[in-house]
Protein backbone atom coordinates (compact mmCIF):
# COMPACT_ATOMS: atom_id res chain seq x y z
CA UNK A 1 0.00 0.00 0.00
CA UNK A 2 0.99 3.55 -0.94
CA UNK A 3 2.49 5.55 1.95
CA UNK A 4 0.85 9.12 2.22
CA UNK A 5 3.41 11.80 1.36
CA UNK A 6 2.11 15.30 1.56
CA UNK A 7 3.03 18.41 0.49
CA UNK A 8 2.07 21.73 1.55
CA UNK A 9 2.65 24.36 -1.42
CA UNK A 10 1.90 23.92 -4.83
CA UNK A 11 4.75 26.11 -6.50
CA UNK A 12 7.48 25.55 -8.44
CA UNK A 13 9.62 23.60 -5.96
CA UNK A 14 6.45 21.48 -5.19
CA UNK A 15 6.33 20.62 -8.79
CA UNK A 16 9.57 19.72 -9.25
CA UNK A 17 9.52 17.93 -6.57
CA UNK A 18 6.53 15.94 -7.68
CA UNK A 19 8.01 15.29 -11.04
CA UNK A 20 11.24 13.78 -9.86
CA UNK A 21 9.42 11.89 -7.40
CA UNK A 22 7.23 10.24 -10.50
CA UNK A 23 10.50 9.47 -12.21
CA UNK A 24 12.26 6.93 -9.70
CA UNK A 25 9.36 6.13 -7.27
CA UNK A 26 5.77 6.63 -8.77
CA UNK A 27 3.83 5.21 -7.14
CA UNK A 28 5.61 4.56 -3.58
CA UNK A 29 3.94 7.34 -2.19
CA UNK A 30 -0.21 8.61 -2.38
CA UNK A 31 0.83 12.08 -2.75
CA UNK A 32 -1.24 15.46 -1.80
CA UNK A 33 -0.34 18.23 -2.71
CA UNK A 34 -2.07 21.52 -0.45
CA UNK A 35 -2.22 25.06 -1.94
CA UNK A 36 -3.28 28.08 -0.58
CA UNK A 37 -3.53 29.63 -3.98
CA UNK A 38 -6.80 28.53 -6.09
CA UNK A 39 -5.08 27.33 -9.37
CA UNK A 40 -2.68 24.74 -10.49
CA UNK A 41 1.30 25.74 -10.31
CA UNK A 42 2.53 27.92 -12.35
CA UNK A 43 5.93 29.42 -13.74
CA UNK A 44 6.40 32.18 -10.88
CA UNK A 45 9.00 33.89 -13.03
CA UNK A 46 6.78 34.73 -15.75
CA UNK A 47 4.47 36.84 -14.07
CA UNK A 48 5.76 39.99 -15.27
CA UNK A 49 5.19 39.06 -18.58
CA UNK A 50 1.75 38.02 -17.70
CA UNK A 51 1.41 41.98 -16.11
CA UNK A 52 3.07 42.95 -19.61
CA UNK A 53 0.84 41.14 -22.13
CA UNK A 54 3.35 39.06 -23.22
CA UNK A 55 1.86 35.92 -22.10
CA UNK A 56 -1.25 34.57 -21.16
CA UNK A 57 -2.00 33.71 -17.65
CA UNK A 58 -3.17 30.03 -18.14
CA UNK A 59 0.19 29.63 -20.91
CA UNK A 60 2.32 29.87 -17.24
CA UNK A 61 1.03 26.73 -15.62
CA UNK A 62 3.49 24.47 -15.25
CA UNK A 63 1.60 20.91 -15.76
CA UNK A 64 -2.08 20.84 -17.29
CA UNK A 65 -4.68 18.95 -14.56
CA UNK A 66 -4.37 15.23 -16.31
CA UNK A 67 -0.28 15.45 -15.34
CA UNK A 68 -1.30 15.31 -11.92
CA UNK A 69 -4.05 12.95 -12.49
CA UNK A 70 -1.97 10.80 -14.35
CA UNK A 71 0.30 10.55 -11.18
CA UNK A 72 -2.33 9.70 -9.17
CA UNK A 73 -1.56 13.36 -7.01
CA UNK A 74 -4.61 14.39 -5.08
CA UNK A 75 -4.72 18.17 -5.55
CA UNK A 76 -6.24 20.49 -3.24
CA UNK A 77 -5.68 24.33 -4.08
CA UNK A 78 -7.24 27.26 -2.83
CA UNK A 79 -7.02 25.33 0.54
CA UNK A 80 -4.86 26.71 4.00
CA UNK A 81 -2.65 24.81 6.38
CA UNK A 82 -3.26 25.98 9.66
CA UNK A 83 -1.51 23.78 12.12
CA UNK A 84 1.12 20.34 12.10
CA UNK A 85 0.28 18.06 14.47
CA UNK A 86 3.76 15.80 14.87
CA UNK A 87 2.92 13.50 17.61
CA UNK A 88 -0.26 12.40 15.23
CA UNK A 89 1.12 12.77 11.70
CA UNK A 90 -1.42 14.62 10.81
CA UNK A 91 -2.12 17.88 8.99
CA UNK A 92 -4.94 20.34 9.75
CA UNK A 93 -6.20 22.58 7.17
CA UNK A 94 -8.42 25.64 7.00
CA UNK A 95 -12.13 24.31 7.28
CA UNK A 96 -10.89 22.10 10.06
CA UNK A 97 -9.90 18.76 8.07
CA UNK A 98 -7.38 16.75 9.24
CA UNK A 99 -5.07 14.55 6.18
CA UNK A 100 -2.76 11.80 8.04
CA UNK A 101 0.51 11.74 6.55
CA UNK A 102 3.86 9.16 6.96
CA UNK A 103 5.72 12.09 5.17
CA UNK A 104 5.32 15.59 4.91
CA UNK A 105 7.04 18.07 2.80
CA UNK A 106 6.95 21.64 3.52
CA UNK A 107 7.65 23.61 0.23
CA UNK A 108 5.57 27.33 1.34
CA UNK A 109 7.49 29.74 -0.13
CA UNK A 110 7.98 33.05 0.88
CA UNK A 111 5.46 36.13 1.20
CA UNK A 112 6.31 39.36 -0.10
CA UNK A 113 8.08 42.76 2.58
CA UNK A 114 5.87 45.69 2.96
CA UNK A 115 7.59 48.19 4.46
CA UNK A 116 7.31 49.61 8.08
CA UNK A 117 6.29 53.06 7.13
CA UNK A 118 3.76 55.18 7.91
CA UNK A 119 0.85 55.26 5.47
CA UNK A 120 1.57 51.57 4.43
CA UNK A 121 -1.74 50.74 5.08
CA UNK A 122 -3.35 52.82 3.07
CA UNK A 123 -5.81 51.61 0.24
CA UNK A 124 -3.74 51.56 -3.17
CA UNK A 125 -0.63 49.59 -1.40
CA UNK A 126 -0.42 46.67 -2.87
CA UNK A 127 2.35 44.30 -3.07
CA UNK A 128 3.83 41.72 -6.13
CA UNK A 129 4.30 38.53 -5.94
CA UNK A 130 1.55 35.78 -6.94
CA UNK A 131 -0.79 35.78 -9.70
CA UNK A 132 -3.49 36.95 -7.57
CA UNK A 133 -1.12 40.63 -7.76
CA UNK A 134 -1.13 40.61 -11.11
CA UNK A 135 -4.81 40.66 -11.63
CA UNK A 136 -4.71 43.96 -9.66
CA UNK A 137 -1.97 45.52 -11.11
CA UNK A 138 -3.61 44.75 -14.45
CA UNK A 139 -6.34 47.20 -12.84
CA UNK A 140 -4.22 49.87 -12.24
CA UNK A 141 -2.50 49.79 -15.88
CA UNK A 142 -5.56 49.74 -17.55
CA UNK A 143 -6.39 53.01 -15.79
CA UNK A 144 -2.83 54.50 -16.21
CA UNK A 145 -2.85 55.08 -12.63
CA UNK A 146 0.33 56.50 -11.59
CA UNK A 147 2.75 53.71 -9.82
CA UNK A 148 5.48 53.91 -7.56
CA UNK A 149 7.53 50.70 -7.45
CA UNK A 150 9.82 50.23 -4.19
CA UNK A 151 12.37 47.79 -4.51
CA UNK A 152 15.48 47.72 -7.38
CA UNK A 153 15.72 43.87 -7.35
CA UNK A 154 14.26 41.73 -9.84
CA UNK A 155 10.85 41.58 -8.47
CA UNK A 156 10.57 45.09 -8.73
CA UNK A 157 12.39 45.35 -11.74
CA UNK A 158 9.99 42.67 -13.23
CA UNK A 159 6.76 44.60 -11.63
CA UNK A 160 7.75 48.20 -12.87
CA UNK A 161 8.45 46.70 -16.58
CA UNK A 162 5.21 45.24 -16.72
CA UNK A 163 3.42 47.91 -15.57
CA UNK A 164 5.41 50.48 -17.80
CA UNK A 165 4.73 47.66 -20.85
CA UNK A 166 0.98 47.73 -19.85
CA UNK A 167 0.59 51.45 -20.11
CA UNK A 168 1.15 52.91 -16.62
CA UNK A 169 3.42 55.66 -15.73
CA UNK A 170 6.55 53.97 -13.56
CA UNK A 171 8.83 55.46 -11.24
CA UNK A 172 11.08 52.82 -9.31
CA UNK A 173 12.79 54.12 -6.28
CA UNK A 174 15.98 51.80 -4.74
CA UNK A 175 17.23 52.53 -1.50
CA UNK A 176 21.20 50.90 -2.66
CA UNK A 177 23.16 52.92 -5.41
CA UNK A 178 23.28 50.27 -8.05
CA UNK A 179 20.12 47.96 -9.21
CA UNK A 180 20.20 44.58 -8.27
CA UNK A 181 22.91 44.84 -6.20
CA UNK A 182 23.09 41.47 -5.18
CA UNK A 183 23.24 39.91 -8.70
CA UNK A 184 25.36 42.74 -10.31
CA UNK A 185 28.51 45.10 -10.09
CA UNK A 186 28.47 48.40 -10.72
CA UNK A 187 29.35 48.81 -14.55
CA UNK A 188 26.67 45.98 -15.33
CA UNK A 189 23.84 48.03 -13.11
CA UNK A 190 24.33 51.11 -14.80
CA UNK A 191 24.00 49.52 -18.17
CA UNK A 192 20.94 47.79 -16.85
CA UNK A 193 20.04 51.06 -15.53
CA UNK A 194 20.20 52.75 -19.04
CA UNK A 195 18.40 50.20 -20.87
CA UNK A 196 15.18 49.89 -18.57
CA UNK A 197 15.07 53.58 -18.45
CA UNK A 198 14.63 53.35 -22.17
CA UNK A 199 11.68 51.85 -21.85
CA UNK A 200 10.07 55.00 -20.06
CA UNK A 201 10.66 53.91 -16.53
CA UNK A 202 12.02 56.60 -14.05
CA UNK A 203 14.89 55.33 -11.71
CA UNK A 204 15.83 56.67 -8.59
CA UNK A 205 18.62 55.11 -6.71
CA UNK A 206 19.48 56.19 -2.89
CA UNK A 207 15.85 56.34 -2.20
CA UNK A 208 15.07 55.78 1.28
CA UNK A 209 10.88 55.71 1.88
CA UNK A 210 9.87 57.61 4.87
CA UNK A 211 6.41 57.69 4.89
CA UNK A 212 3.33 57.38 2.34
CA UNK A 213 0.60 60.40 2.23
CA UNK A 214 -3.20 60.14 1.88
CA UNK A 215 -6.19 60.33 3.56
CA UNK A 216 -7.72 57.11 2.74
CA UNK A 217 -6.01 56.28 -0.42
CA UNK A 218 -2.37 56.58 -0.97
CA UNK A 219 -1.83 59.64 -2.93
CA UNK A 220 2.16 59.56 -3.10
CA UNK A 221 5.47 58.95 -1.41
CA UNK A 222 7.91 61.12 0.28
CA UNK A 223 11.78 60.20 0.75
CA UNK A 224 13.41 60.71 4.00
CA UNK A 225 15.58 63.42 2.04
CA UNK A 226 12.20 64.96 1.44
CA UNK A 227 11.37 64.60 -2.12
CA UNK A 228 7.74 64.01 -3.17
CA UNK A 229 6.39 61.17 -5.58
CA UNK A 230 2.82 61.60 -6.50
CA UNK A 231 1.32 58.50 -6.62
CA UNK A 232 -2.18 56.64 -7.34
CA UNK A 233 -0.69 53.48 -6.00
CA UNK A 234 2.36 52.08 -4.34
CA UNK A 235 3.81 48.99 -5.52
CA UNK A 236 5.98 47.04 -2.02
CA UNK A 237 8.49 44.70 -3.87
CA UNK A 238 11.55 45.28 -1.63
CA UNK A 239 12.12 41.62 -0.46
CA UNK A 240 10.53 38.07 0.77
CA UNK A 241 10.24 36.58 3.85
CA UNK A 242 10.30 32.77 4.31
CA UNK A 243 6.69 31.28 5.23
CA UNK A 244 8.15 29.70 8.15
CA UNK A 245 5.52 29.93 10.53
CA UNK A 246 3.62 26.82 10.08
CA UNK A 247 6.86 25.10 11.01
CA UNK A 248 7.55 27.39 13.94
CA UNK A 249 4.16 26.60 15.77
CA UNK A 250 4.84 22.98 15.05
CA UNK A 251 8.08 23.20 16.98
CA UNK A 252 10.70 22.72 14.41
CA UNK A 253 13.89 24.45 14.30
CA UNK A 254 13.62 28.38 12.67
CA UNK A 255 16.23 30.94 12.20
CA UNK A 256 15.15 32.78 9.29
CA UNK A 257 13.88 29.57 7.19
CA UNK A 258 13.15 26.41 7.92
CA UNK A 259 16.41 24.82 9.23
CA UNK A 260 17.18 21.75 6.96
CA UNK A 261 20.08 19.27 6.97
CA UNK A 262 21.63 18.22 3.68
CA UNK A 263 18.51 15.39 2.80
CA UNK A 264 16.48 18.31 3.94
CA UNK A 265 14.52 16.78 6.51
CA UNK A 266 13.75 19.14 9.57
CA UNK A 267 14.34 18.92 12.91
CA UNK A 268 11.56 16.25 13.42
CA UNK A 269 11.84 12.53 11.53
CA UNK A 270 10.36 12.53 8.19
CA UNK A 271 9.59 15.85 7.80
CA UNK A 272 10.90 18.15 5.06
CA UNK A 273 11.57 21.19 3.50
CA UNK A 274 12.24 22.66 0.39
CA UNK A 275 12.88 26.12 -1.75
CA UNK A 276 12.20 29.58 -0.66
CA UNK A 277 10.65 28.62 2.75
CA UNK A 278 14.07 26.54 3.90
CA UNK A 279 17.51 27.47 5.65
CA UNK A 280 20.49 25.05 4.79
CA UNK A 281 23.68 25.76 6.02
CA UNK A 282 22.63 29.40 7.23
CA UNK A 283 21.71 30.23 3.62
CA UNK A 284 17.82 30.76 2.18
CA UNK A 285 17.62 30.72 -1.32
CA UNK A 286 15.06 32.91 -3.20
CA UNK A 287 15.88 31.44 -6.26
CA UNK A 288 14.08 28.79 -8.60
CA UNK A 289 16.95 26.76 -9.26
CA UNK A 290 18.20 25.93 -5.81
CA UNK A 291 14.80 24.39 -5.37
CA UNK A 292 15.32 22.34 -8.32
CA UNK A 293 18.28 21.20 -7.09
CA UNK A 294 16.75 20.44 -3.75
CA UNK A 295 13.79 18.80 -5.10
CA UNK A 296 16.26 16.41 -7.18
CA UNK A 297 17.92 15.18 -3.72
CA UNK A 298 14.93 14.92 -2.03
CA UNK A 299 13.03 13.09 -4.49
CA UNK A 300 16.10 10.60 -4.40
CA UNK A 301 16.21 10.56 -0.79
CA UNK A 302 12.08 9.99 -0.87
CA UNK A 303 12.63 7.27 -2.93
CA UNK A 304 15.30 5.22 -0.61
CA UNK A 305 18.54 7.13 -2.05
CA UNK A 306 21.52 8.33 -0.58
CA UNK A 307 21.59 11.31 -2.23
CA UNK A 308 22.81 14.93 0.41
CA UNK A 309 22.04 18.08 -1.16
CA UNK A 310 25.49 20.81 -0.46
CA UNK A 311 24.53 23.95 -1.33
CA UNK A 312 24.31 25.52 -4.61
CA UNK A 313 25.98 27.88 -6.70
CA UNK A 314 23.69 30.90 -7.03
CA UNK A 315 23.29 31.90 -10.56
CA UNK A 316 20.47 34.64 -12.69
CA UNK A 317 19.73 33.66 -16.03
CA UNK A 318 16.56 35.99 -16.64
CA UNK A 319 15.36 38.59 -18.84
CA UNK A 320 14.80 41.45 -16.36
CA UNK A 321 12.67 44.38 -17.71
CA UNK A 322 13.16 42.87 -21.21
CA UNK A 323 17.00 42.84 -20.49
CA UNK A 324 18.99 39.92 -20.73
CA UNK A 325 21.13 39.58 -17.38
CA UNK A 326 23.03 36.49 -16.18
CA UNK A 327 25.12 36.38 -12.88
CA UNK A 328 26.75 33.58 -11.20
CA UNK A 329 29.31 32.71 -8.45
CA UNK A 330 31.48 35.56 -7.18
CA UNK A 331 30.73 37.97 -9.95
CA UNK A 332 32.75 40.33 -7.71
CA UNK A 333 35.54 38.94 -7.22
CA UNK A 334 37.30 37.96 -3.86
CA UNK A 335 41.10 38.72 -2.98
CA UNK A 336 43.75 37.69 -5.55
CA UNK A 337 41.03 37.43 -8.17
CA UNK A 338 41.62 37.75 -11.94
CA UNK A 339 38.57 39.99 -13.65
CA UNK A 340 38.26 40.13 -17.50
CA UNK A 341 35.70 42.76 -18.72
CA UNK A 342 34.67 43.32 -22.46
CA UNK A 343 31.70 46.13 -22.11
CA UNK A 344 30.05 47.88 -25.39
CA UNK A 345 27.41 49.94 -23.77
CA UNK A 346 26.35 51.77 -27.51
CA UNK A 347 25.09 48.02 -28.05
CA UNK A 348 23.98 47.37 -24.95
CA UNK A 349 26.34 44.57 -24.03
CA UNK A 350 28.44 43.71 -21.20
CA UNK A 351 30.79 40.69 -19.88
CA UNK A 352 32.72 40.06 -16.90
CA UNK A 353 34.68 36.82 -15.91
CA UNK A 354 36.19 36.36 -12.90
CA UNK A 355 38.84 33.87 -12.80
CA UNK A 356 40.51 32.23 -9.19
CA UNK A 357 43.39 29.69 -9.09
CA UNK A 358 43.24 29.04 -13.11
CA UNK A 359 39.10 28.24 -12.90
CA UNK A 360 36.07 30.32 -13.87
CA UNK A 361 35.06 31.14 -10.16
CA UNK A 362 32.49 34.36 -11.30
CA UNK A 363 30.57 35.76 -14.29
CA UNK A 364 28.38 38.69 -14.95
CA UNK A 365 25.99 38.92 -18.39
CA UNK A 366 24.45 41.78 -19.63
CA UNK A 367 22.45 41.49 -23.19
CA UNK A 368 24.13 38.78 -24.71
CA UNK A 369 24.21 35.74 -22.51
CA UNK A 370 24.25 33.23 -25.46
CA UNK A 371 27.10 31.46 -23.51
CA UNK A 372 25.57 31.78 -19.96
CA UNK A 373 24.76 28.23 -19.39
CA UNK A 374 28.47 27.16 -20.34
CA UNK A 375 30.08 29.65 -18.07
CA UNK A 376 27.70 28.49 -15.23
CA UNK A 377 28.79 24.87 -16.22
CA UNK A 378 32.39 25.70 -16.11
CA UNK A 379 31.93 27.47 -12.09
CA UNK A 380 30.23 24.59 -10.89
CA UNK A 381 32.54 22.43 -12.52
CA UNK A 382 35.91 24.27 -11.30
CA UNK A 383 37.29 22.93 -14.36
CA UNK A 384 40.88 24.62 -15.13
CA UNK A 385 40.81 27.02 -18.08
CA UNK A 386 44.35 27.38 -18.99
CA UNK A 387 43.66 26.35 -22.55
CA UNK A 388 40.59 28.81 -23.19
CA UNK A 389 41.50 31.20 -21.26
CA UNK A 390 42.28 33.72 -24.11
CA UNK A 391 39.62 33.00 -26.02
CA UNK A 392 36.91 32.23 -23.33
CA UNK A 393 35.66 35.27 -23.56
CA UNK A 394 34.34 35.30 -27.31
CA UNK A 395 32.27 32.29 -25.99
CA UNK A 396 31.84 28.79 -26.15
CA UNK A 397 32.16 28.15 -29.47
CA UNK A 398 35.32 30.48 -30.44
CA UNK A 399 36.95 28.55 -27.24
CA UNK A 400 36.22 25.17 -28.54
CA UNK A 401 36.96 25.55 -32.10
CA UNK A 402 40.59 26.83 -31.11
CA UNK A 403 41.12 24.15 -28.67
CA UNK A 404 40.01 21.50 -31.19
CA UNK A 405 42.34 22.85 -33.85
Amino acid sequence: MSEPLVIVGNGMAAARLVDELAKIALGRYAVAVIGDEPRLAYNRVLLSSVLAGETASHDIELKPAAWWRDRGVTLKYGCVATEIDVGRRELKIANEESIAFSRLVLATGSTPLRLNVPGADLAGVHTFRDSRDVDLLLTLAAQKKRVVVVGGGLLGLEAAYGLAKAGAPVTLIHLMDRLMERQLDAPAAALLKSLVERKGIKILLDANTARLHGETRVEGLELTDGRRIDADAVIFAAGIRPNSALARDAGLPVNRGIVVDDCLQTGAADIFALGECAEHRGTCYGLVEPAYEQARVLAQHLAGGAAVYQGSVVATNLKVSGVSVFSAGDFMGADGSEIVVLSDVRHGTYKKLVISGGRLSGAVLIGDVGDALWYLELIRSREPIARIRNRMMFGRSLAIQSEAA
